[in-house]
């Protein structure tokens, strides 16, 4: 089976050399096969999303080495990443362009990896295809493809967001708690829709998410993070409950756990 990502020995501090240096990242080591569904969770501070930024090659770590299909992109900037990694963050207006339509920002993310030109047409064929794609979320935006992505709603945004970042498939995808700016029912709609895309398409993904009973049930495999470091590394979760985690964490961090905002924060 094919290694997809590979982190060795990650470190990284903020604000180094001054009274509020923070060492964020702690020798993290993982390895992603082809396929996987990580869900991360960990407290408020645990490294979540330095995580992923580190990854994503939003600034440079300190420490360490990144593999992506066993090419090293340690050094390689968020452009060169973003042709084999997808990203959606937690804000549905981060990732598509306000004032382009639904069908010139789908456009956009057909063509990643290549060239751009000043082109902003949209050709027949890709149109059709676009229509197919969007047939699937099931929001009726197959027939909105002129409509400006500002005037849609935070769940319609995030669901087209998803879409782009997975239109032409991604090595690895990861998903900044991206549903964690909408409403329960949205939050559900969106999820059901991660898992359908990553599933048909076995797209090796990682998402964080604020909510241990999402981790549980989305996904194939969980990690927990607390101060820096991963405490908990989960391959088999079908049976496990929210209780059964709290008490490996407590195990494993070896810290006491007053309330449930340690993990969901």
């Amino acid at each position: 089976m094919t290694t997809v990502l590979e982190l060795e020995n990650i470190h990284k501090s903020f604000e180094v050399g001054t009274v509020n240096e923070h060492h964020v990242l702690k020798g993290i080591n993982l390895k992603l096969e082809e396929g996987e569904f990580v869900t991360i969770i960990g407290g408020n501070g645990a490294g979540k999303s330095t995580l992923l930024n580190s990854i994503a090659g939003s600034f440079r770590i300190d420490e360490g080495h990144i593999f992506l299909e066993g090419e090293k992109i340690t050094n390689l900037s968020t452009a060169k990443r973003a042709k084999g990694i997808g990203r959606v963050f937690q804000d549905p207006r981060m990732g598509t362009a306000t004032k382009l339509s639904i069908e010139e920002n789908l456009s956009i993310a057909y063509k990643r990896g290549e060239s751009r030109g000043l082109d902003r047409g949209v050709k027949k064929n890709q149109r059709v295809f676009f229509k197919e794609q969007l047939e699937q979320l099931n929001l009726d935006l197959q027939n909105r493809l002129k409509l400006e992505v500002g005037l849609l709603s935070g769940g319609q945004r995030q669901a087209l967001t998803l879409l782009m970042a997975t239109l032409v498939t991604p090595k690895l995808l990861l998903l900044d708690e991206h549903t964690a700016a909408l409403d329960p029912k949205t939050s559900q709609l969106v999820l059901e829709m991660t898992e359908k895309i990553v599933r048909e398409k076995k797209i090796t993904t990682l998402m964080i998410t604020h909510n241990m009973k999402d981790a549980l049930r989305y996904g194939n495999r969980l990690i927990m993070l607390n101060n820096g470091k991963i405490v908990v590394d989960l391959k088999e979760k079908q049976n496990l409950s929210v209780s059964d985690l709290l008490a490996l964490f407590q195990k494993n961090s070896g810290q006491a756990i007053t309330d449930d905002s340690l993990i969901l924060v």
